[in-house]
């Protein structure tokens, strides 16, 4: 066997293990790479800013930084988070090639980190799953249930959020 070949059998025999974080939003279970994830706080209220699509909640004062704060409920198209004792903010570190963003994503839980292979993480659903289909970056099997895996640099996307904010101050100055 040629050292070509050792090498390749050997880059085939290993699998990339990926981590998500996982989280509830109303009961649904989802999750996003871990590297992603700068820390979890517990929900202490936000200070809501006036004329912004229902998405972004406000923001909060994170050691003296502005965070913007987006109910990843209404970003999936479901209806927005109700605030409870187990409600919190995952705040989510951005490095795209749009550029680098700070937010904070309201959750109503978070549940655990969980380590995946690559093979255990089935395509994104062509339909029917009722989220944009390319925010979804795969389906993992949990042991209950399906755990959607969001794509994060694409359901968090600084220029579409911004599009989407503009619009709508467009909309409320045109009434």
């Amino acid at each position: 066997m040629t050292q070509d070949n050792e090498q390749g059998l050997t880059e085939h025999s290993k699998e990339v293990i990926r981590q998500f974080l996982t989280f509830t939003i109303a009961d649904e279970h989802f999750g996003m790479e871990l590297h992603q994830t700068r820390e979890i706080i517990e929900y202490a209220g936000i200070t809501q800013v006036p004329l912004m699509p229902q998405f972004l909640c406000g923001v909060i004062n994170l050691r003296g930084e502005v965070v913007p704060v987006i109910d990843l409920s209404v970003r999936l198209g479901r209806e927005p988070i109700t605030i409870h004792k187990r409600t919190c903010v995952i705040v989510v570190e951005l490095h795209s090639f749009e550029q680098h963003c700070i937010l904070g994503l309201l959750a109503d839980s978070v549940n655990e980190v969980i380590e995946l292979p690559a093979s255990d993480i089935e395509d994104a659903p062509a339909f029917g799953a009722k989220i944009r289909s390319e925010f979804i970056l795969g389906i993992a099997k949990s042991a209950e249930d399906f755990i959607v895996l969001l794509d994060a640099e694409k359901t968090l996307s600084p220029i579409e959020l911004a599009h989407l904010v503009e619009a709508e101050l467009e909309q409320n100055d045109a009434q």
